[in-house]
């Protein structure tokens, strides 16, 4: 891989193809309905626990961390930025949650959240995969934007790899999605259809994070705390949860470990 050449070009432009990979990396995983009609519960649970260990790593390694030395070394108040967007970025997804309706997986129709609608059930269910999507597409996006306001040594490096770690537990996830969604009587091209479409998302708010980071520079330390903190709401909100229902609670917990220790390793060794 050619590092200069990926350095000249256009940060909106990388952070587009970076979120087709992690949307790639769902649709793969989506793709898991046509071989499996179900999925085991300790299998599931290790799935969502490795994307929330991945999630949870990629908050502090690749945003927080970076939006601290960035604005110490530009002479600021060095926690500012981090505790600002980090709070900003979790109060945002609590609006969305509250606001958009949605229903988590199992649930029955009338525990779905937000405003009430008369919504298919199959929407709602979407509307929730398709939610915790926005926060990583978000993250990619505003570290390749960063690209446009700083080459300091690692930086794209480090964009790649949370694209990279990003991408990998969406596989899993992407399965977590469709497989269930073929329990839910779906068909297994309506359970691919739906999975592969809840990560289409993240191309959307990838190129909106970057084209958002290179239009206001300033703003580039409280835009990595905001990825972080939307990603962390997803977590605590979402992610752990699922992933520690049932009895099948050590597979998740081995799963989150195992997530953040494979982000942190890409991060700390390509960044």
């Amino acid at each position: 891989m050619n590092i200069e050449l990926l350095k000249s070009q256009n940060p909106v432009l990388l952070a587009l193809f970076a979120t087709i990979f992690t949307w790639a990396a769902t649709a793969l995983g989506s793709s898991m309905v046509f071989f499996f009609k179900a999925i085991n519960k300790k299998i599931l649970n290790a799935m969502l626990g490795f994307a929330a260990g991945v999630m949870i790593a990629a908050s502090f390694w690749s945003l927080l961390q970076p939006a601290i030395e960035m604005e110490a070394s530009h002479g600021g108040i060095a926690w500012m930025p981090a505790l600002v967007g980090f709070l900003c970025g979790g109060g945002f997804l609590y609006l969305i949650d509250r606001i958009l309706p949605h229903l988590h997986m199992g649930l029955p129709t009338d525990r779905a959240e937000g405003i009430k609608t008369s919504w298919q059930r199959s929407v709602l269910l979407v509307l929730a995969i398709t939610l915790h999507n926005i926060p990583e597409g978000l993250a990619v996006g505003v570290a390749f934007g960063a690209l446009g306001g700083t080459m300091a040594p690692g930086a794209l490096g480090g964009a790649m790899a949370l694209a990279f770690g990003i991408g990998l537990q969406n596989f899993p996830e992407g399965a977590a999605v469709s497989i269930p969604l073929r329990r839910e009587g779906f068909s297994r091209f309506r359970a691919f259809w739906y999975g592969q479409l809840s990560g289409f998302v993240e191309p959307v708010a990838g190129i909106f994070g970057a084209f958002m980071v290179l239009l206001v520079k300033p703003v580039l330390p409280y835009a990595l705390s905001f990825a972080a903190g939307a990603m962390m709401f997803v977590v605590v909100e979402e992610l752990i949860p699922e992933s520690q229902s049932g009895n099948e609670t050590d597979m998740s917990t081995i799963g989150a470990m195992a997530g953040f220790a494979v982000m942190m390793f890409l991060d700390v060794a390509l960044g």
